[in-house]
């Protein structure tokens, strides 16, 4: 079967253009979506839903299915090879449902211990940490 013709469309750009300035924070289709319309940037829901599906099979952006009951996130690398992101665990705020990505070389030397001293591999791109965030923190008092 042929390969699909690869063609570049003004909302295709748009769609990258913002993309390029996720900073490598998640985020969802939802939230692409949102950025468009409040914009007043017309692209269409199934446009971007489609658009992050093709670079997530390209390799430039990374999908991560955190639990059954949350959406897809996403995150932009580009071009950056994929041994930039050796490990890619996440926390979860039970309160606002915000997804942030954990890299911290304490939590590297935590899964080195547990696959030397337990036998176990950790999975980082599965392993999400629930709690909650600063924000909601600072909301209760």
């Amino acid at each position: 079967m042929a390969e699909k013709a690869k063609y570049k469309t003004k909302q295709s750009e748009e769609i990258l253009n913002f993309l390029r300035t996720t900073d490598s924070k998640h985020f969802t289709a939802a939230d692409v979506c949102r950025y468009f319309k409040d914009n007043s940037i017309p692209v269409g829901t199934t446009t971007v839903y489609r658009k992050l599906e093709q670079l997530v099979s390209e390799g430039k952006v990374k999908k991560y299915l955190i639990d059954e009951t949350s959406c897809a996130c996403f995150e932009y690398i580009g071009d950056s090879p994929e041994s930039d992101y050796p490990n890619c665990y996440h926390l979860k705020c039970e309160e606002c449902g915000r997804l942030i990505h954990l890299e911290c070389d304490e939590i590297t030397e935590f899964e080195r211990h547990i696959t030397k001293h337990h036998g176990f591999k950790i999975n980082p791109m599965r392993t999400t940490f629930y709690g909650i965030c600063n924000d909601c923190l600072a909301k209760v008092g």
